[in-house]
């Protein structure tokens, strides 16, 4: 909502609760004895609602630029882009598509076809005009129409809704299908469209010169989807699948196979962005998955990894066909699945009507399977389908079967679940660019996608250079770290080691034991080899009071089984309750296990636990285990110098607290896995190496983070800012803080405002409940990592040095924002982290907050290595992934609605947290 909606909402309530009143006043008697109540009350009420009203944040403007550092020339993928015709109109008009019959088409991807058609037949109604269409509803030109009302009925012949059809053979009359087709009965003849065209705004190009001057509005807004849907339009017309701003073309050497039947596929990014420097044009290289295209049966086959199609789980397969195109030979008809038969081919029965009549006249059927239908009327040959189910292609009522193995998918669909991990490492691996490769790939996509020959970025007056846009960065100075008996450690290249160095703050690892699930290794051996390495490290490790390994009868047991058995084992053997368990894994990725384990560990018992999957165990890997152990128990592995002799600008003077927050959303396939929000604190003030998670569900795909404040009486908050805040006073020696900094992960643009007056409003709240006298300062920074600008070192094949930072010219017009590749890209193309400063009450100057964003990328106690986001933003998300394993595992009649909390929005219940016990929750578990 904008704030002059706000203040006018704000308006008619008052009046609303005025005109009443005045009614009541001249009427009736018996009013008058509640007014002297209200007075008291009411009035303060009113007020302090239309103060938090009033209040309405935007995010700050740049206070100027940073000066430290040695100053690089540096190249980006932004293109610049010249506007000539920056006194024209973009005409905005909306779309309705109906069928001949005047009910509205759903389906998508028809859009296009039915509007390029209009397109051809009514160019003179047009007035000539190029229009660029969304697909949807939207359509824009350059300059108005003839008429703000325009209506069209165009003809289409045998149309599939699809949304790419790069690659099938076109259906028209002519074509070499056509007699085939004539033989066949199809569901699909040709249709009829009713296209009306009318007016619904105008949008002046002068709003892209605005906004390129600081001048965001509704309309430059709109100007900039204007030039995006163009793009989107330009791809379109070649074919590509579209994904957002993203173009993949159907060409097999984009593909590479990442296994189970699925492809990653190679595209572009291509988006217009205002900048300092002017208008670009980003582009980038960019991935999405696809199914194998080719054969149902191959598909099948590879996505259940199973040797041949009779060992096809069918269940599993109508569920990952449905909804898939293909298309059937030999005719190459396409067609959507809409599931399977019932019986196998050979089986499966359907009325055939006969040519010959009877003798009333009436066509005579009669009951024919699938397979004779196919062999004996079409002559077709059949090798392997007898036995196998058919694919349906007809409605619920009136089924349409072939034979699975005239049905081949049509390439470039999209495959949405999530990848497993084997997938992902695959996907990653393939997909991975060196700096000079990128650059060349992307010089290549900006020619082969010829912009400057496109109708309407010519009408705009668009040109767009085919240069990188070169920025000035600096390269920060490297953090100074301490390691124990004050030795310094220096970084090179963001990365260092504790070769003869001891912990700064070691822990004691005292009163533990080792569970082993059944993994293969010498344990006696492993145990040895971590107290050796512990004592070099300074952490003394006692012997363990025993290995507990697991009885071979529940090595197949469901995982809540193998653990709770474990643990029976555990609690009959040990004299009292362990500090620590460390745990053995029999694999290594995703092991099913580990959830519930962590789960009994953390929620049930209190105890800190350390996992590992056995491999290859040498002195690095134990030393690296360390790290996570000492942090868990409550040590410290490196700190910055300036942590030890509090120096940290406008931080080691002033209590300060700094929190991450992150909310982690099950994959996109998953839309009843409920969302997890996690909230990270810095303790021990003047500390900031030190944190702890407070973590909570909530409802799914949801990015606000709804329970950071949850009054549930005069006196009580639920709220994770309550919690981390009084842990903060407790660890900081009864000190409250007075600067509240806010690092925030995963947010788009179009979702700070959100964030500024949704969220941060919450924390205040928490901050007053606490103490209505209590009235910090706040610094509230985005940190984004899934945005597609890049950056190269002109002239050579490395990435950006660790520590590289830009805060001009592809930066925003206006708003305070920078980039900065706090890590060592080693494989690859380093991905910059875009901090947005939406908030800065304490007033830092642009070099002291760069360098606090740089120090916390150094004080991660997991790796000696700096790393590409703050410290606080990555314990957030370890915090939200390890208890969302969790909930992966609970038993369903846990999550039953007894336990959860209905959501605002209404819905199913979701879920609650369990809590952590007392003695681990100010810990860093999550390391």
């Amino acid at each position: 909502m904008d704030p002059s909606e706000q203040a006018h909402n704000g308006e008619q309530e008052h009046n609303g609760v005025k005109e009443p009143e005045q009614e009541h006043n001249g009427a009736a008697d018996p009013l008058p004895p509640p007014p002297p109540v209200p007075p008291n009350v009411t009035p303060i009420k009113a007020e302090s609602e239309q103060a938090v009203k009033k209040v309405f944040r935007a995010p700050m403007a740049r206070r100027g630029t940073g000066t430290k550092g040695n100053k690089v020339p540096i190249l980006t993928n932004h293109f610049k882009v010249n506007v000539s015709n920056v006194d024209g109109h973009f005409f905005h008009y909306s779309v309705a598509l109906a069928y001949e019959d005047g009910h509205p088409v759903d389906g998508k991807g028809i859009g296009r076809k039915v509007l390029d058609r209009v397109h051809q037949t009514y160019d003179t109604e047009l007035a000539g005009k190029e229009f660029a269409y969304d697909g949807e509803k939207s359509l824009f030109t350059v300059g108005a129409l003839p008429r703000n009302k325009l209506e069209f009925t165009v003809v289409l012949d045998d149309v599939t809704s699809n949304r790419n059809n790069g690659n099938a053979s076109p259906g028209g009359p002519g074509s070499p299908n056509e007699s085939d087709k004539k033989r066949f009965r199809r569901p699909y003849r040709s249709k009829t469209y009713k296209v009306e065209i009318s007016f619904a705004a105008k949008i002046p190009m002068q709003a892209i010169a605005n906004a390129l001057r600081g001048q965001e509005s509704e309309n430059s807004q709109e100007a900039l989807r204007v030039l995006d849907i163009i793009l989107r339009q330009h791809a379109a017309k070649k074919g590509c699948l579209l994904v957002r701003q993203s173009f993949f073309d159907n060409n097999p050497r984009n593909f590479t196979d990442v296994g189970g039947g699925v492809l990653g596929c190679r595209g572009f990014h291509s988006s217009f962005r205002t900048s300092q420097g002017g208008l670009s044009l980003n582009i980038d290289v960019s991935t999405t998955m696809i199914i194998q295209p080719g054969p149902v049966v191959d598909f099948l086959i590879a996505n259940q990894n199973v040797k041949d199609p009779f060992s096809i789980d069918w269940a599993k397969a109508k569920r990952v066909l449905k909804n898939l195109r293909i298309t059937t030979s030999p005719t190459n008809q396409e067609y959507k699945i809409t599931g399977l038969s019932e019986r196998p081919c050979k089986e499966q029965l359907f009325s055939l009507k006969q040519r010959n009549k009877d003798d009333a006249g009436e066509a005579q059927t009669t009951e024919v399977t699938v397979y004779d239908y196919f062999v004996n009327s079409r002559n077709i040959d059949l090798r392997y389908s007898a036995d196998l189910p058919c694919i349906n292609v007809g409605k619920p009522k009136r089924p349409t079967y072939f034979p699975i193995e005239l049905c081949s998918l049509v390439s470039l669909q999209r495959y949405t679940k999530a990848l497993s991990t084997f997938q992902r490492a695959s996907l990653v691996e393939k997909s991975r660019q060196k700096p000079q490769e990128r650059m060349s790939t992307l010089s290549g996509a900006l020619k082969s996608n010829n912009y400057d020959s496109e109708p309407l970025l010519r009408s705009c007056g668009i040109s767009i250079s085919s240069n990188f846009t070169q920025v000035d960065g600096r390269v920060l100075p490297t953090p100074k770290l301490k390691a124990g008996n004050g030795d310094d450690i220096y970084a090179r290249n963001g990365r260092w080691n504790f070769n003869n160095k001891k912990f700064v703050n070691p822990s004691k690892v005292e009163r533990w034991a080792v569970a082993n699930f059944s993994a293969r290794c010498d344990v006696r051996g492993l145990v040895r080899d971590l107290i050796k390495v512990g004592e070099m490290k300074g952490i003394s490790v006692e012997a363990p009071f025993d290995v507990f390994e697991e009885n071979p009868q529940f090595r197949r047991a469901p995982p809540l089984v193998r653990v709770e058995k474990m643990f029976e084992e555990i609690q009959s053997k040990l004299p009292g309750a362990p500090k620590f368990l460390l745990c053995l894994l029999p694999e290594r990725k995703n092991c099913d296990i580990y959830g519930p384990w962590k789960r009994k560990n953390l929620a049930d018992f209190g105890v800190v636990t350390q996992c590992l999957a056995p491999t290859r165990v040498n002195d690095q890997y134990l030393t690296n285990l360390l790290l996570k152990i000492n942090a868990k128990l409550g040590g410290l592995n490196s700190v910055l110098a300036i942590e030890q002799n509090p120096s940290i600008p406008m931080i080691s003077k002033v209590p300060s607290i700094i929190l991450g927050m992150d909310v982690s959303h099950g994959s996109p396939g998953q839309s009843d896995i409920p969302s997890i929000a996690a909230v990270v604190s810095s303790r021990q003030w003047p500390s900031i190496s030190r944190y702890r998670a407070s973590v909570r569900t909530q409802s799914p795909k949801v990015e606000m983070i709804d329970s950071l404040y949850k009054r549930v009486s005069d006196t009580e908050d639920e709220g994770i800012i309550r919690e981390l805040l009084l842990d903060f006073y407790v660890s900081s020696g009864k000190r409250k803080p007075d600067q509240i900094i806010i690092f925030r992960d995963g947010v788009s643009e179009s979702q700070f405002n959100q964030v500024l007056n949704i969220e941060l409003n919450q924390i205040i709240e928490a901050c007053k409940f606490l103490d209505e006298k209590w009235s910090p300062k706040f610094v509230v920074i985005i940190a984004q990592k899934n945005h597609h600008t890049k950056f190269f070192q002109p002239g050579s094949p490395d990435n950006v040095q660790p520590g590289t930072i830009i805060d001009n010219k592809v930066c925003h017009p206006r708003n305070n924002d920078f980039y900065l590749c706090a890590h060592a890209g080693m494989i690859g193309t380093t991905r910059p982290t875009h901090y947005h400063v939406l908030l800065d009450e304490v007033g830092f100057s642009p070099d002291d907050l760069q360098e606090l964003v740089h120090n916390l990328s150094y004080v991660y106690q997991r790796s000696t290595t700096a790393i590409s986001v703050v410290a606080p933003i990555c314990y957030a998300h370890l915090a939200a992934t390890q208890l969302g394993q969790w909930m992966k595992f609970e038993d369903a009649s846990e999550t039953s609605s007894s336990h959860g909390a209905a959501p605002a929005g209404g819905g199913p219940p979701v879920p609650q947290m369990p809590k952590l016990q007392e003695s681990v929750r100010n810990s860093m578990f999550f390391c």
